[in-house]
């Protein structure tokens, strides 16, 4: 999905020569293969936008493959970009870097500032790690290793699977199949209470963009809208995107995950940027790709 978003949004601005290697070409977990491509191609700039991705199941599930996979993507392709004499690189982590207690909104240096939520930590460590070899390749090596730290994701391309999705993307799906069937009513995990931020898919695409472009970008930063609702609010509001008119259970014996997490962004803002995509707004435009996908029997369900 954020892979998808970045090369549109480039292709958009005019940018032509774009490496976008599959996963059958070169698997980002062998750090032989990785330098290799990165020798033989020689890009002027890296976006490591790959990651094992997943919902509170799939975190709990498979914390060791959450761990290994994302560190050896972050490790082998930062080693790797600076093996190939690549001097520009931005690499993706998520706000589950920070504590599970950090305080609200969440500033970038909070990092490491307490434990982690438990259900993500596997992927968070993996994550913090790939931040700082960026961090300290750029302290050591002078190259401008940099990353970006955004909020929950949604948009086209999303994965809608069953047990493995995100908290918006399974919404989605839950209450568009619940409308079909007309069922009279919808179970969604836990209290309901915690709150989160969403942000569209394209409007990180801009915001990588327009990082790539800063002279001096800051070591790590945040990207989000600095706005937040609860998972019961974000329920009520897919379901009417969704046009789901059925009651609205909680099963609160399921797991939260952390209570709030809502990112200040107003370092980011303060070089230029701002979000262009309203919650509602977005939401419409995800569930039309999910329907169209749906269609076409592409829908991502992995």
């Amino acid at each position: 999905m954020v892979g998808s978003a970045i090369v549109r949004r480039l292709q958009a601005a005019g940018y032509t020569d774009l490496l976008t290697a599959t996963r059958d070409e070169v698997d980002l977990t062998d750090a032989a293969a990785v330098r290799a491509y990165l020798q033989a191609q020689q890009p002027d700039a890296v976006i490591v936008a790959a990651a094992r991705v997943g919902g509170i199941e799939a975190n709990r599930s498979y914390p060791a493959d959450f761990l290994y996979e994302n560190l050896a993507i972050a490790q082998n392709c930062i080693h790797g970009a600076w093996q190939a004499g690549v001097g520009r690189l931005l690499f993706l982590g998520s706000s589950c870097i920070y504590p599970r207690k950090a305080r609200q909104p969440i500033r970038e240096e909070d990092l490491l500032a307490g434990p982690l939520e438990q259900t993500n930590e596997a992927y968070a460590i993996a994550k913090i790690a790939g931040l700082k070899l960026c961090q300290y390749y750029r302290q050591q090596h002078g190259v401008c290793y940099h990353s970006a730290m955004p909020t929950n994701l949604y948009g086209p391309g999303d994965n809608y699977h069953p047990q493995h999705s995100h908290v918006l993307p399974a919404l989605i799906r839950r209450f568009h199949e619940a409308r079909a069937a007309n069922a009279p009513t919808v179970t969604i995990w836990g209290t309901g209470l915690p709150r989160r931020e969403f942000l569209h898919v394209d409007d990180l695409a801009l915001a990588c963009e327009h990082l790539l472009l800063l002279d001096n970008p800051p070591d790590w930063v945040n990207v989000g809208v600095g706005q937040d609702l609860s998972i019961r609010e974000l329920a009520e509001l897919v379901a009417e995107v969704v046009g789901y008119d059925g009651d609205i259970r909680l099963d609160p014996t399921k797991p939260d995950g952390t209570p709030r997490k809502l990112l200040d962004v107003s370092l980011l803002r303060s070089t230029g940027w701002e979000p262009g995509i309203g919650l509602r707004e977005g939401l419409i435009r995800t569930y039309t790709d999910f329907l169209e996908r749906k269609a076409e029997g592409t829908l991502r369900m992995v």
